[in-house]
């Protein structure tokens, strides 16, 4: 069985010492619990899933990166797991950790200087530049639909399935926005 088999369907608990004083019960989604160890896994499943569908993607392409974190490992998994050569393209400031995590799982890293989005140099500029000169496929995870259908298809509907019941709020971090846009999406519906 491939490990793509075990993104998703991440367990959902109560969160009972958080809660306790609460007027509604207050839950968790265990995310860490993706192979990748972030909800980053799924839309690295998504966007790589979508760029095939739509012949973006083939065997032997390069996929690149601009990541600060869980995507490059999401996609590190996914690309590792399909036979794609992946670039992760980081800012500097991230840790030696990362580095070698994403190395670890095939990824090429490049790293860059901390500079402000309006540089050359910006990490997310460099990705889509190597992108365009070598005819990678960047996966854009900040631009890229896939990211708010991975959460409005698959972490939404398994919320509403492990809840069964009301859901009066929902809180979620924030990096690109996908997971609160797909997952605000599909509640509200």
């Amino acid at each position: 069985m491939s490990i793509l088999k075990h993104i998703g369907n991440t367990p959902l608990v109560r969160l009972n010492r958080i809660g306790k004083d609460a007027s509604s019960p207050l839950f968790g989604k265990c995310e860490h619990m993706n192979p990748g160890g972030s909800v980053k896994d799924r839309i690295a499943l998504y966007i790589i899933n979508d760029a095939e569908e739509r012949g973006l993607l083939k065997p032997g392409l390069t996929i690149i990166e601009a990541t600060a974190g869980n995507t490059g490992m999401g996609l590190a998994l996914v690309a590792a797991a399909r036979g794609y050569k992946l670039v992760c393209v980081l800012p500097e400031k991230m840790s030696v950790d990362k580095r070698v995590a994403l190395a670890t799982l095939g990824a090429q890293v490049i790293v860059t200087p901390n500079v402000p989005p309006s540089s050359p140099d910006y990490f997310k500029t460099i990705a889509r530049q190597m992108a365009e000169e070598n005819g990678w496929f960047l996966a854009d995870q900040f631009n890229n639909p896939a990211n708010v259908l991975a959460h409005y298809e698959t972490t939404a509907n398994e919320i509403i399935k492990q809840v069964d019941g009301p859901i009066g709020a929902f809180v979620s971090g924030s990096g690109t926005g996908g997971t609160i846009s797909g997952v605000g999406k599909r509640l509200k519906e």
